[in-house]
């Protein structure tokens, strides 16, 4: 086991003063019920959130809260550590039962709480400023990749209404047409003091949009 963790250190360039934090940091709860790396993954998801939306700040000072938030969860995620976690090749590495000895795809959430313990481990070995270079480091290139500039119009829209009228706006569902197999449904959006607007689409949630869009281009609500 310890030339095990040997790896590992090799791999995340990073030598653990207590080697017994990073082996529990690849415990998984299958492998020992009391002593595992669930309480190390709640607090390596809270390290992982600082770092990244420290950096979203000095990247975008000139964007607005709602894009800087879109971009942060597009990079803390479940999908995200799990990319992170491959990377590393945790799977190698991570302790598990009899039930967990072959991880498949749809034991993801497993390495990716792996990536997050290791992190949360990380930080109370070494400390926030190491921690935080290891993050930036593996996530570099998704920071880079993290180009969403615009906001959807429902989220636009929802904005707008809170901040002028302090109320959410109202969606109507109507029932919906077409063949079970390729519905169409049917939307109305209202905000205060507005008309009332229709948008269609093959969910509820694309009609939603259209209609919000609709609302919003007569009201001029420009997207940033």
């Amino acid at each position: 086991m310890k030339s095990n963790l040997k790896k590992l250190e090799e791999i995340i360039k990073i030598n653990f003063k207590d080697k017994k934090l990073l082996l529990k940091s690849i415990t998984h709860k299958s492998f020992n019920e009391k002593n595992n790396n669930e309480k190390l993954e709640f607090l390596g998801d809270r390290v992982i959130g600082l770092a990244i939306s420290k950096k979203l700040i000095n990247l975008y000072p000139n964007e607005n809260e709602g894009i800087i938030d879109k971009k942060f969860s597009n990079l803390v995620n479940k999908k995200t550590c799990h990319k992170i976690a491959i990377q590393l090749k945790l799977k190698s590495f991570i302790r598990t039962g009899n039930s967990f000895k072959k991880i498949k795809s749809s034991d993801d959430k497993i390495l990716s709480d792996c990536c997050e313990a290791l992190i949360g481990a990380i930080y109370i070995d070494q400390g926030f400023s190491v921690s935080e270079k290891f993050i930036l480091q593996n996530w570099n290139n998704y920071i880079q990749k993290s180009n969403i500039t615009e906001i959807d119009p429902k989220t636009r829209l929802q904005e707008y209404s809170l901040k002028k009228y302090k109320k959410l706006p109202k969606y109507k569902t109507f029932k919906q047409s077409g063949p079970n197999h390729n519905p169409i449904f049917k939307v109305e959006v209202q905000i205060s003091n507005s008309k009332k607007f229709y948008g269609n689409g093959k969910s509820i949630k694309i009609a939603e949009k259209n209609a919000a869009y609709k609302l919003m281009k007569n009201l001029t609500i420009k997207s940033k």
